[in-house]
């Protein structure tokens, strides 16, 4: 659960090192646009220029508009395909932008979700700990318990074995002054 909750911070860290990056390009973008615009109008005020000072001569005029239309024609397209291709670019950098930003947010949920079930564990696990910790300590009082019974029986075993020796000892005595008594009585002239 750690490891994975680190990998999952990590790739949160680089979503968002990503998000910034295309932030910045959309930003550099947006400054090359108004660069583009700004071109623009100094070409088209250049024109008008051109124009007021070329009205001497007609002739002069229209050579100039013509060539100032195919200069500026040219440029305005140029300038067209450029727009067209940085606003394509910003709308393919948006998109990805939404992509991240979703990302993340399924990231964070996922880590959420992630975090709630890492403590539902954490809780189990103590939850089940305590159980087996109080089922040992039954366990060893039972087991306590049963020592004692086994040490007592024990005692009383070797009480009733010390008594058995006894009598068995006795026993061997009084066999032993039986064989006695019937030897010297065997030997008694009169008995024979």
């Amino acid at each position: 659960g750690a490891l994975l909750y680190n990998h999952l911070q990590q790739k949160v860290r680089n979503a968002e090192a990503l998000a910034q990056k295309y932030k910045q390009q959309q930003e550099a973008l947006s400054a090359q646009l108004q660069v583009v615009y700004e071109h623009r109008s100094r070409l088209e005020r250049s024109l008008q220029k051109e124009r007021g000072e070329h009205k001497k001569t007609k002739e002069d005029f229209l050579v100039y508009k013509l060539e100032a239309q195919e200069a500026l024609n040219k440029e305005k397209q140029d300038s067209m395909n450029r727009y067209g291709a940085l606003s394509s670019q910003h709308k393919i950098l948006k998109n990805q932008h939404d992509d991240v930003k979703k990302q993340l947010l399924d990231l964070q949920l996922q880590h959420n979700s992630l975090k709630l079930e890492h403590r539902k564990s954490l809780e189990s696990h103590s939850q089940k700990l305590a159980q087996l910790q109080q089922e040992r300590d039954s366990e060893v009082t039972n087991l306590q318990d049963t020592v004692f019974k086994l040490r007592e029986e024990s005692k009383l075993l070797r009480k009733a074995h010390q008594e058995v020796h006894s009598q068995l000892l006795s026993a061997q005595a009084q066999m032993e002054e039986f064989r006695q008594l019937k030897e010297a009585l065997q030997k008694m002239p009169g008995l024979r």
